[in-house]
C-alpha cells in the first residue's frame, strides 16, 4: 500500500498512522543516530516493536488512560520511541526542555501531574528528581541511560532495557486494541509555553491537531518536491518545542521519511555533510551564523569567488523584483557550474528546502541562501496552532518578506484591529487546567495569535507587529519578560526593570536602581552624588550585578540576563514610560533606550 497524503486526513490517531507506516516500510531505515563514532539505523519494524513493548511496560507500571508522562531528553531515537509509546499506552506526552531549572521542572510537574518521568541521563535527571521530590507527584522514573537516584521517596527507577522486555506480538495486539478507542479529538501531548504572566502554560494538542498540521505541510511540500526518493530529515532543534515536534518528527513519520539526529549544535555542520538531508527544519539564527562563515570563506578564496558571490546576490535581487535582464540566464548557468555546487555540498548535496520557523527570518539572510541555490521556506506559527499556520513554498510564490500562505485546512482572517486569527482542527484544545487563559485565546472558535499583520495581493501573510510582549530570541525560544522583570524587582537593589532580547542571542536588561537602597549604599560606601553619578562608580555597578546574578541562578539558560544598562530616570506616567495602571510601556522605553540596549550586544 503506497504512502498517501490522505493518510494524514483519514488517520484516527498518531499511533495508528505510525504503525501503518511501519507496516508499509518494514526493514527500511527510520531513526539514525551516532554511537561510538558511527551512524546506526533503527528500522521502521524495530521501532514499532519497541513502541509497543514500552507502551505495555508503562501500563504495567500503572499508567492509565489520560495520565501524563514527562520526557526530558536531548534529541535521540529513544525520544521518538517514548513519545509514541506514551500515546500507545493511552497517555499524554509532556515534553520539557533540557535547559529547564529545578523551578521550571517543579512547575511543569505540579501543573501537569505527571506520573512517570523519562529522562536520558544522570545530568538531566538531577534537577528533575529534586523537583519531583518537591512536587510529590511522579511515581516512576525511567532512565534511557543508567541512573543513580538512590532512595527518593516513593519514586522508583527503571532502566530503558527493562522497558523493552516482553512478547512483542502480544504487545502489538494490546496496543492495537487500545488505540482503536483513541480518536482525533483526544489529547496527544501537552507542550508548555510561557504566558504573558510568566508562568508556563500547558498547550493541549490533540491527535487531530497535529495530524491536520502534518496534512497542511505535506500538501505544500509534497506538491513541490514529491515523495521520493525517501526524504531524510536532520533533527537538531529541541523536540520539546512544538515546531520540531511536529515538523521534525511527526511530519517525517507521515512522509515515511528517515530521521537522523545531530550530535550537537557544535557538530551540526559536519553532521549535515554526513547525513545528506533532503529537508531541514531550522531557525534563523543558524542561517545568520552560516552566512557569516560562508562569506568569510568566500573572501579568502580571492577576487573571483567574491565577484561570483556579488553577481549571485544581484541576480537573486533582480529575480525577486521581476527584473530579469538579457544575459542573466547565462550568468545563472555560470553560477550553477561554479559557486552553487560548492555551497550545496556543505549541506550534503541533496537539500530540497530549508524550512525556517520559530522566529522571523531576516529577508536579507534568506535571499543570501536563495542566491547560492538553496531554497528557503519561511513559515509562521505558534504552539497553540500545532504549530505551523502558514509557509512560503515555490508553487505559492516565495516572498521572504512574508510568511507565506496559510496551510491547507487552516482558516486565517485579520481582525478589525489587525490581529491574525486562526481557525481549524489544528488549533489547540486549550490550556491545561487554565480555563481563563483558554477563554482569552479562543473566542468563538478563533485562536487569537497576538500578532498583527495583513495579506498581500497574493494571499501571503505579512506580519508587522506583535500584540503580546513575548520575547522570541534568535533561536526561536519564547521568553516571558514579566517573569524575569518581576524577579529582578524583588531584589532590594532594583526598583524597576525592563528586559529585551527580541531576535537577539541573549536577554539584556534596563535597570532603575531602588532610590532608597542607592542612598543607603552611598552612605555606607562613603560616596556622594546624584543617582546618575553613582551609577558611574564601578562598586555601585558591581552591587547591581550581584543582584542580577542572584536572579539568574533561578532562571533557565535562555532567560538569564547577561548584560544590563541603567535608565536615565525612573519609568513614570509623566515621562510616558508607564500606563495609568502602572504597567511599563515597552515600545516607549525601547524607543528611548534602544541604542543603549543594542550596545550591550556589541560589547
Amino acid at each position: 500500500m503506497p504512502v498517501e497524503i490522505a493518510d494524514f486526513r483519514n488517520a484516527r490517531n498518531l499511533v495508528r498512522l505510525f504503525l501503518d507506516r511501519a507496516d508499509q516500510l518494514g526493514d527500511r531505515p527510520f531513526l539514525t543516530a551516532k554511537r561510538d563514532g558511527e551512524w546506526h539505523a533503527l528500522s521502521w519494524r524495530d521501532a514499532a516493536r519497541q513502541v509497543c513493548l514500552v507502551a505495555e511496560r508503562l501500563r504495567d507500571l500503572g499508567l492509565a488512560d489520560g495520565d501524563r508522562v514527562m520526557i526530558v531528553s536531548e534529541n535521540r531515537p529513544e525520544w521518538c520511541i517514548a513519545d509514541f509509546a506514551v500515546m500507545a499506552a493511552g497517555g499524554i506526552t509532556t515534553p520539557a526542555y533540557t535547559t529547564n531549572t529545578e523551578r521550571d521542572h517543579a512547575h511543569v510537574l505540579g501543573d501537569s501531574g505527571a506520573r512517570v518521568l523519562i529522562v536520558s541521563n544522570q545530568k538531566l535527571a538531577e534537577p528533575l528528581i529534586r523537583a519531583t521530590m518537591n512536587a510529590g507527584v511522579a511515581e516512576h522514573v525511567i532512565g534511557i541511560e543508567s541512573l543513580r537516584i538512590g532512595q527518593q521517596g516513593r519514586l522508583s527507577a527503571h532502566g530503558w532495557g527493562d522497558m523493552l522486555l516482553g512478547n512483542a506480538e502480544a504487545a502489538r495486539r494490546a496496543v492495537e486494541q487500545r488505540i482503536a478507542g483513541i480518536d482525533r479529538k483526544q489529547a496527544a501531548c501537552i507542550i508548555y509555553t510561557s504566558g504573558t504572566g510568566g508562568a508556563p502554560r500547558g498547550v493541549v494538542l490533540s491527535h487531530g491537531a497535529i495530524l491536520a498540521n502534518m496534512y497542511g505541510a505535506a500538501c505544500a511540500l509534497v506538491g513541490d518536491y514529491g515523495w521520493g526518493p525517501p526524504h531524510r530529515f536532520l533533527s537538531f532543534l529541541p523536540l520539546s518545542h512544538a515546531y520540531e515536534h511536529t515538523a521534525g518528527q511527526m511530519l517525517p513519520v507521515g512522509l515515511g521519511a528517515e530521521i537522523w539526529y545531530a550530535e550537537s549544535l557544535e557538530k551540526l555542520a559536519g553532521n549535515i555533510e554526513e547525513a545528506r538531508p533532503t529537508l531541514m527544519v531550522v531557525v534563523p539564527r543558524l542561517f545568520e551564523v552560516l552566512r557569516t562563515r560562508i562569506m568569510k570563506q568566500i573572501e579568502k578564496q580571492g577576487r573571483l569567488a567574491s565577484f561570483l558571490l556579488a553577481q549571485a546576490l544581484a541576480l537573486a535581487a533582480r529575480r525577486e523584483q521581476g527584473k530579469w535582464r538579457p544575459g542573466d540566464w547565462l550568468l545563472d548557468q555560470l553560477l550553477e557550474r561554479s559557486l552553487r555546487p560548492k555551497i550545496r555540498a556543505r549541506f550534503g548535496g541533496r537539500i530540497n528546502a530549508l524550512v525556517s520557523g520559530g522566529a522571523p527570518l531576516n529577508p536579507e539572510v534568506g535571499r543570501f541562501f536563495q542566491a547560492l541555490g538553496l531554497t528557503m521556506l519561511q513559515g509562521y506559527g505558534q504552539t497553540e496552532a500545532a504549530p505551523v499556520i502558514s509557509c512560503n513554498y515555490p508553487s505559492a510564490g516565495i516572498r521572504l518578506d512574508t510568511v507565506g500562505v496559510p496551510l491547507e485546512g487552516a482558516e486565517v482572517k485579520i481582525a478589525e484591529d489587525g490581529e491574525i486569527l486562526v481557525r481549524g482542527e489544528q488549533v489547540m484544545n486549550g490550556y491545561w487546567r487554565n480555563p481563563e487563559e483558554t477563554a482569552r485565546a479562543l473566542q468563538a472558535g478563533w485562536l487569537h495569535t497576538g500578532d498583527i499583520g495583513h495579506f498581500d495581493d497574493a494571499g501571503r501573510i505579512k506580519i508587522t507587529d506583535r500584540k503580546k510582549d513575548m520575547i522570541i530570541n534568535d533561536k526561536g525560544d519564547n521568553i516571558a519578560p514579566q517573569r524575569v522583570e518581576g524577579m529582578l524587582t524583588l531584589q532590594p537593589e532594583i526598583g524597576q526593570a525592563m528586559v529585551a532580547g527580541e531576535q537577539k542571542p541573549y536577554v539584556v536588561g534596563l535597570i532603575v536602581p531602588d532610590a532608597e537602597w542607592a542612598e543607603n549604599w552611598a552612605k555606607q560606601a562613603g560616596e556622594s552624588g546624584t543617582l546618575a553619578e553613582l551609577q558611574q562608580r564601578p562598586a555601585f555597578r558591581t552591587a547591581i550585578r550581584e543582584a542580577v546574578d542572584r536572579v539568574n541562578k533561578d532562571l533557565s539558560v535562555i532567560e538569564k540576563v547577561r548584560q544590563f544598562a541603567f535608565a536615565d530616570e525612573p519609568f513614570s506616567i509623566e515621562n510616558g514610560e508607564m500606563t495609568p495602571s502602572l504597567k511599563i510601556r515597552r515600545h516607549m522605553i525601547r524607543a528611548r533606550y534602544g541604542e543603549r540596549l543594542d550596545r550591550l550586544y556589541r560589547g
